[in-house]
């Protein structure tokens, strides 16, 4: 590995990649071991430079958007992590809301009601980026992503970029095509209608309200740990287990809303992920439900 590495740097000397760099520093959570390398291109250019040099080095490639729905395990990460949050124009032409993978979910949504357009309301207080939320049809409060996503540019496994409509990106429940088929988002087009503004901030605001009331928002988290399982919610069916507030380490069910993993005294990757199982075991023993993770979970388990 030394060789590509050394290798990999003379070839991307112009964009600054990170050597043996702590993913806790970059994850909600404040948990997960170190990238290899830790890339952090400003241009679509220096995302397929990136890709071209690991690719000719055989060096493995992980996306990571803003790092809030995502656990990394405390082994870290082999190879080539390319984080995208320096890519993060975001432009309201018209109906039209194009925004780069990097930039946040948040600021599009209030890009949008700058424009008066309507329709991403629901992401008022999501902390993903626009590429994360499309690669996992983000939603809440009613709305999500493949509600207004036209069309998406991706950089796929070639190294070549393509467009790709909606109906191509096959979305469903917290899923899209970009988890199958290992293509990078690199901008995505919003088409909405327009609205009040008013109406819009209102909206906007009653969405933040809710999810201060609600959510954890003191703690380092995850976000929504479990996708919700069919004919149930998760937040009920773990209190209902006596599982709210038990912990493992330093990760915590919340206390506030059950269906978060809060990082309460300096957490490890580990402590999330046995508490993740214990509360799957116990809800399928209980009830016999099972607790699918929403969560994505990647990197190495830590030797020793």
């Amino acid at each position: 590995m030394t060789s590509q590495v050394e290798a990999f740097l003379q070839a991307n000397q112009a964009i600054e990649i990170h050597q043996a760099e702590p993913l806790s520093l970059y994850t909600f959570t404040k948990t997960g071991g170190p990238a290899d390398l830790l890339a952090l291109p400003k241009s679509v250019a220096e995302v397929r430079q990136l890709v071209a040099s690991a690719n000719e080095l055989t060096l493995p490639i992980t996306i990571i958007g803003n790092a809030s729905n995502l656990i990394v395990r405390d082994g870290g990460i082999e190879g080539l992590v390319i984080i995208l949050t320096a890519m993060n124009q975001i432009k309201v032409e018209g109906n039209l809301v194009t925004a780069q993978a990097g930039a946040g979910i948040i600021q599009t949504s209030e890009a949008a009601y700058s424009g008066s357009l309507t329709g991403l309301e629901f992401a008022a207080g999501i902390p993903g980026s626009v590429g994360g939320a499309v690669f996992m049809n983000a939603g809440a409060y009613g709305g999500e992503i493949s509600d207004v996503l036209t069309r998406v540019d991706v950089l796929m496994r070639d190294n070549q970029v393509q467009t790709l409509t909606a109906a191509d990106l096959d979305f469903s429940y917290r899923h899209s095509l970009i988890q199958d088929n290992g293509s990078i988002v690199l901008v995505a087009y919003f088409e909405m209608a327009t609205g009040a503004a008013p109406a819009i901030r209102a909206r906007m605001d009653e969405v933040n309200a809710l999810r201060a009331a609600k959510q954890p928002l003191e703690y380092p988290s995850c976000g929504s740990v479990f996708k919700r399982p069919v004919g149930h919610f998760v937040g009920p069916l773990i209190q209902k287990a006596g599982l709210q507030g038990h912990q493992i380490g330093g990760a915590q069910v919340s206390k506030k809303h059950a269906g978060f993993i809060v990082n309460i005294d300096h957490a490890t990757a580990t402590d999330y992920l046995t508490l993740i199982e214990y509360i799957q075991k116990t809800i399928w023993a209980k009830f016999n439900v099972r607790l699918e993770p929403e969560v994505r979970i990647i990197g190495q388990h830590k030797q020793g």
